[in-house]
């Protein structure tokens, strides 16, 4: 296509009209492909005659035509672009960059962004020759500068052999940034291009130092170049001409980014490298050289920046959060806070409490848009760009490193205003410095809690200063004492009457006219619902705070509201039941409304995407909190089967793992599993095949309800054909290649399930899962993953142990199988602990395989492996009987020293000895804590001599899940077996005592008692059950 019919074409893609706009689409998406159609889209991208939506439209195009096309993602996906047509975009795209107007210049600027990604530096070694002669050439300079930010931010974030391209691009081209930088500063009545130059200078300089310094910069010379440069812009006054007036335009003004970057650059040189602490040498010599020639200079550049703040002048809120950060972190160093001392009343009460103070732009922001003011305050990122927020950091960092000096001077200022706030009439009143005083007091709340005699003073704090603002005529005050409340809601009230009054104070504020007073309300009142020791004081207003709760959540889209909601439901348990659907109901609404907002947005961080994530999270409490309560969830299935129906496909990504929770839940605790549910069923195992293999664990649990569950339906049903289904999920994860070993583990505990659940009914799946679980045994290389696949066959052997056998002969795999197994049985560490099968569950399911062989006849079983399955079955029951005590000890221990669950699964504790672990090394015992899993990986570290390999961030204890081998107890069941083979072939049961040494019938001995033992504790416990069933 020549170039004058694709401009028709991309004018075609302006028209009002959809059809000839969808027609003009068609047709570039047609010749996209085609030889040069790239090249001549830049053409018209750069050709100034050719209209400039035209030009837009095209450079769009170009852009995600690159995006998506110039490296492909697969290594043998085939080229979508012709050498010769990269080669023509690489040459030209440099040169026009600079020429073309901003509004395409981003858009090239993303292309090469992509292209450089992808091909620098082997594709395009000759990249940096150009940018190098070009930073030599004074009508190209714009230009060079401008590809080199791109080259130089790709390795920003790489560190250690990733990162060498920048050591090579900085030797190349700092030396000409330096000579550049310093004509630019020289400049007298420097124009706006000239700040864009310098901005541009400090990215490369930002990127190039962001993770290490580049050794060139080691060269005291040649850092001081840069740092005289650095300090110049800091210290001089922005030019006076053309600072806009508009606070949007003033705040993004080139000269105010200029010294923006360079307070960043400055900062970063400060708190990462110049620390004294580093231990790297070369580093520590940095770190002494810059804390003696540059941070105190850098300080006085500051404090005299923020003076302009003092004296009413401008300065946007980034530079000043930035020059607060290198304040505070200047507060530890002692040479750096005798600097700041002369100054720091000044700072303090002068510059930093009026920034905490309520102001102008917040009542602004208040009266007109109380939505935006209300996401500005809990919004994270705005806490990196706002003064308020750097000043409580600055004001709690100082009387925590230097509270003897400063906190009680801060606080005698704080009383002061508190008293000159009550003694003004009404109209003269302080409002805004209360606002700030109640900020300070809140943002201090660790300090006070646990420092006298502000300790034992804070409940009259309280109830003088803070509570009374409840009923300001000021909203902010209104707002402010909601929030400080909220602080301190945890501290001892000598008269519960002052909780009690701050409590419902804070829920009357749920109805306050101001929304975001009924925001910080709900936010304060999580800490009281968190605090309360009587419920009755929350009890009789449940229903109307729930009401004023939901009215808000359909104002205001905020995850702080939903954690307040779960608190309620946490503390308040099955008392939640009568509210439980008509929660479930406006969460949904909420959610609903909350993804459309982010969809809305397309930004997985807006707002509404965490509030959605944080609705799922509240069904879930929810869910829980009434699990004993089987027939709410027959209710409450209506409302969540649409999340859970749209949330399971490609649109669910962010909350898939949310939705999977809710999915689980329902399908446990439910009465039955309904046909609505099953239907969830194809779509999960199609988002696994498609795009969800990081989730397999999370979708293991529920497929494990739907079949041990629902295993009729399961069984039976034909349409859709679930047993195929899972057959052909799981058999195309087990033979993928590509998946790592950790992937697959969900793979081998699905075919547990299935076997275990439908004993005698799937004798036709036995030998395709023996043969796919066989054949990823051969190229497992880590131990878990092994244990687990072998759990498979010990599995199908309890099955069916005869025709088990049978097909692992038949793949002739039988010896080669056993063999393998009574050696990971065997392998134990140092210590004596098993290197394999850890879990009780492991052990016992090992224990039903081994032991379903033993009736086997001798034509299946020859008597020399009977004796081998014999001997390995005993020592693994006395191991599993070993680590059973040891957990009911363990659990014991825990209950006595009433130690609310302090160990879990995922804490790496490494405190403690062996010893107090109830590890024995001289007996090999295996005590197989929890915590000993932890130990071990700490342990091995110390023994450079271990070659295990296995990793104990494989263990997981899955004790808690359910499974019909729960009703089997290894013991009887050995025993039973023992006496069924002794009862059909006395002479080989003979045969096998005579060979057990005294040792092994020794232990047949003790497994003997422990079954009868176990019988009796079993009709006990069943006993005792009928007598609670029977009684209640």
């Amino acid at each position: 296509m020549d170039l004058h019919n694709l401009a028709v074409i991309l004018q075609a893609a302006l028209s009002p009209n959809p059809d000839e706009r969808k027609a003009a689409e068609n047709n570039l998406n047609q010749f996209q492909y085609a030889p040069q159609h790239l090249v001549r889209l830049l053409q018209i991208i750069v050709d100034n005659n050719c209209d400039m939506a035209v030009r837009q439209v095209a450079s769009i195009h170009f852009k995600n035509f690159i995006a998506k096309n110039w490296a492909p993602l697969e290594p043998n996906e085939q080229q979508k672009i012709s050498q010769s047509d990269k080669d023509m975009v690489r040459d030209h795209i440099l040169v026009f960059v600079a020429q073309v107007p901003p509004l395409l210049r981003v858009q090239l600027g993303e292309c090469l962004k992509t292209i450089i990604h992808a091909d620098y530096p082997e594709q395009w070694p000759h990249l940096l020759d150009w940018v190098k002669h070009n930073l030599q050439q004074d009508q190209q300079v714009y230009g060079a500068l401008f590809v080199l930010r791109i080259l130089s931010r790709k390795y920003e974030f790489k560190s250690d052999e990733e990162r060498t391209p920048v050591y090579h691009i900085v030797e190349e081209t700092f030396g000409h940034l330096l000579n550049i930088f310093n004509k630019l500063v020289q400049i007298a009545n420097p124009s706006l291009e000239i700040a864009d130059l310098i901005k541009l200078i400090c990215k490369i300089f930002w990127s190039s130092i962001y993770l290490e310094i580049p050794k060139q910069l080691f060269d005291p010379n040649v850092f001081n170049a840069w740092m005289i440069l650095f300090l110049n812009v800091l210290e001089r006054p922005v030019p006076s001409e053309g600072e806009p007036a508009d606070p949007e335009l003033r705040k993004s003004w080139g000269w105010w980014k200029v010294k923006k970057w360079t307070v960043h650059i400055l900062n970063r040189l400060y708190t990462r490298f110049g620390d004294l602490k580093i231990q790297n040498p070369e580093n520590k010599a940095f770190a002494q050289m810059f804390q003696k020639s540059y941070a105190g200079k850098i300080l006085e550049c500051h404090l005299n920046l923020l003076n302009r703040i003092r004296v009413g002048g401008y300065l946007p809120d980034r530079i000043t959060n930035l020059v607060l950060q290198y304040l505070n972190n200047s507060i530890s160093k002692n040479s750096m806070y005798n600097l700041l001392q002369p100054r720091l009343d000044v700072l303090l009460f002068e510059i930093v409490f009026p920034l905490m103070c309520f102001n102008d732009n917040d009542q602004k922001l208040w009266e007109e848009d109380p939505h935006e003011y209300v996401r500005k305050g809990y919004d994270i990122i705005e806490d990196l760009y706002s003064p308020r927020t750097a000043s409580m950091d600055f004001v709690s960092e100082l009387v925590r490193k230097r509270g003897k000096e400063n906190l009680q001077k801060f606080i005698h200022f704080i009383v002061g205003i508190f008293k000159r706030y009550d003694e003004m009439p009404m109209e003269f009143k302080p409002y805004r410095q209360k606002d700030g005083a109640l900020l300070s007091i809140g943002a201090l709340c660790d300090k006070l809690k646990q420092t006298e005699p502000y300790k034992s003073e804070l409940e009259r704090m309280l109830v003088q200063h803070v509570f009374p603002e409840f009923s300001s005529p000021v909203g902010h005050l209104r707002a402010k004492a909601a929030w400080v409340a909220g602080q301190y809601a945890h501290i001892n009230f000598s008269d519960q009457n002052n909780f009690r009054k701050a409590l419902h104070s804070v829920v009357a504020g749920l109805r306050d006219p101001e929304l975001p007073v009924r925001v910080d309300s709900v936010f304060a009142l999580r800490s009281f619902v968190e605090a309360c020791r009587d419920l009755n004081e929350i009890r009789p207003i449940l229903p109307q705070l729930l009401d004023e709760f939901f009215k808000l959540m359909n104002e205001v889209e905020n995850e702080d509201l939903v954690f307040t909601l779960e608190t309620i439901v946490d503390k308040f348990g099955e008392e939640m039941a009568p509210y439980a659907l008509g929660l479930c109901q406006n969460l949904a609404a909420a959610f609903w409304r909350c993804m459309n907002t982010a969809e809305a947005e397309e930004d997985a961080d807006d707002p509404g995407a965490l509030a959605a994530v944080g609705c799922l999270r509240a069904i879930s409490t929810i869910l829980e909190s009434v699990s004993r309560l089987p027939h709410l969830f027959v209710q409450i299935e209506s409302t969540l089967l649409p999340i859970m129906r749209r949330m399971l496909t490609t649109d669910g990504q962010e909350v898939f793992e949310e939705v999977l929770e809710i999915v689980s839940y329902m399908t446990f605790f439910s009465p039955t599993i309904s046909l609505d549910m099953w239907s969830l069923w194809p779509l999960m195992i199609e988002a696994l095949a498609d795009w969800a293999i990081d989730f397999f664990p999370n979708i293991l649990v529920p497929l494990d309800n739907y079949i041990s569950r629902g295993t009729v339906h399961f069984l039976v049903c034909k349409e859709p054909d679930y047993q195929q289904s899972l057959w052909t999920m799981i058999s195309s994860v087990m033979a993928d290649k590509n998946l790592e070993d950790a992937d697959i583990e969900a793979a081998p505990k699905l075919i547990e399930v299935v076997f275990q659940n439908c004993k005698g009914q799937v004798d036709q799946w036995v030998e395709p899962y023996l043969r796919i679980t066989v054949d990823r045994l051969h190229r497992t290389g880590k131990p878990y993953l092994k244990c687990l696949l072998m759990q498979v066959i010990a599995d199908a052997l309890f099955y069916n142990s005869s025709l088990t056998l049978s097909i692992l002969h038949k793949l002739g795999v039988a010896t080669e199988v056993f063999n393998l197994w009574f050696q990971m049985l065997q392998q134990v560490k140092k210590s004596g602990v098993r290197v394999n099968f850890k879990r009780e569950h492991d052990k016992k399911v090992c224990c039903l395989g081994l032991t379903a062989l033993l009736p086997l006849p001798s034509d299946q079983l020859p008597g020399e492996a009977l004796g081998r399955v014999f001997k390995a079955t005993l020592d693994l029951l006395v191991a599993y009987k070993d680590q059973v005590a040891e957990s009911a000890k363990e659990e014991e221990a825990e209950d006595d020293d009433d130690m609310d669950g302090f160990q879990t699964d995922d804490e790496d504790d490494g405190d403690g000895s062996d010893k107090e672990m109830g590890v024995d090394a001289e007996d090999g015992d295996e005590a197989n804590s929890i915590r000993l899993q932890k130990l071990a990986a700490q342990a091995r570290s110390f023994r450079p001599n271990d070659e295990d390999d296995d990793s104990d961030d494989d263990y997981s204890d899955d004790e808690e899940l359910q499974s019909p081998i729960d009703e089997v107890d290894p013991f009887i069941f050995f025993v039973d077996a023992v006496k069924a083979m002794q009862a059909s072939d006395p002479l080989r049961f003979q045969n096998l005592t005579q060979t057990l040494d005294f040792h092994y019938q020794a232990l047949a001995n003790g497994v003997a008692q422990h079954a009868d033992q176990r019988r009796l504790e079993i009709e006990k416990e069943k006993m005792d059950k009928a007598s609670a069933a029977t009684s209640s």
